[in-house]
């Protein structure tokens, strides 16, 4: 299955919000939608999950218009938006009742979704109860329970201790085993850099950059050198300014050319107590800053 959203556009009376959004998400792979916040993720999911339409472009599955009455969507939104004083079995079958379950379907799902996420004993709880890690699992399964094409996951492992965190990584490799598409939103890069094997980063409406992860990253001009050392004050001292000392301890080198990497390289292994050399690969961080850095 292949989602397609292409040349989105949308405005609120004079503020033109999405301006020409285009990216394609598969399934069986998860993708990520970036951006600061005002950037336009939440137009654009919005526009998706047909919430309200886009002024211009379209929403592809396959090739073709999406079918909102085949295709399944599941979100897990940012904000909780569950009754904080009903019972928790009773709104969650109703949730699943709206996507089209019977009764009897929507509470076998639903159980098996309270069980799968360790929260059996809440079933017949008030939500105003729980912690709010444990809210956050309830409003997963909101979006689960109907079995969904599409999973939309807005900053999914927010207030989620290690322990649910690794449960939910769990659930998540599940759904993209099944053939779904994942589409995460986060600020949290390091998730993103975990899952996605594709992004779009979204500034000031606009995709800035969209792709295979990977191949983004081997875009870059190779031209730096990441040393890890020992003794990191000499080398300092003999290459000065080209030199730079990161957070973590290693030494990021600038190259006047990518052409030197093989010089400089054994250079330093020759010269210098050296535990690792490496080309500088960006991390996720890295290119979020540099296409979402300023809003235009």
């Amino acid at each position: 299955m292949i989602l397609e959203l292409k040349n989105i556009d949308k405005s609120f009376g004079e503020k033109e919000v999405l301006k020409g959004v285009t990216f394609t998400a598969v399934g069986g792979k998860a993708f990520g939608l970036l951006g600061r916040n005002g950037a336009g993720k939440t137009t654009s999911i919005r526009i998706l999950m047909n919430v309200f339409p886009a002024d211009k472009g379209e929403i592809l599955i396959d090739g073709k218009p999406i079918d909102y009455d085949k295709i399944g969507i599941g979100y897990l939104p940012e904000e909780r938006g569950l009754y904080p004083k009903k019972l928790i079995i009773d709104q969650l079958v109703y949730f699943a009742e709206l996507k089209g379950m019977s009764k009897k379907e929507a509470t076998k799902a639903v159980d098996y979704w309270l069980n799968r996420l360790g929260m059996s004993e809440y079933r017949n709880k008030k939500l105003d109860t729980l912690s709010k890690g444990n809210q956050q699992k309830i409003q997963l399964v909101t979006a689960l329970a109907h079995d969904p094409d599409i999973v939309i996951l807005d900053e999914p492992f927010s207030g989620l201790d290690p322990v649910n965190a690794m449960l939910l990584k769990d659930v998540v490799k599940e759904q993209i085993a099944k053939g779904k598409i994942v589409l995460f939103s986060s600020h949290q890069m390091s998730y993103i850099e975990e899952f996605c094997d594709s992004i779009a980063i979204i500034n000031a409406g606009k995709v800035a950059i969209s792709g295979d992860l990977h191949d983004i990253k081997r875009n870059y001009v190779r031209d730096k050198l990441v040393v890890s050392t020992m003794a990191p004050e000499q080398i300092k001292a003999d290459l000065g300014e080209a030199c730079t000392e990161r957070e973590d301890g290693t030494l990021l080198i600038q190259l006047a050319n990518p052409n030197e990497k093989q010089t400089m390289m054994k250079r330093l292994v020759e010269t210098y107590d050296i535990d690792e050399v490496k080309v500088f690969e960006p991390s996720l961080n890295d290119i979020f800053v540099e296409y979402a850095g300023a809003q235009v």
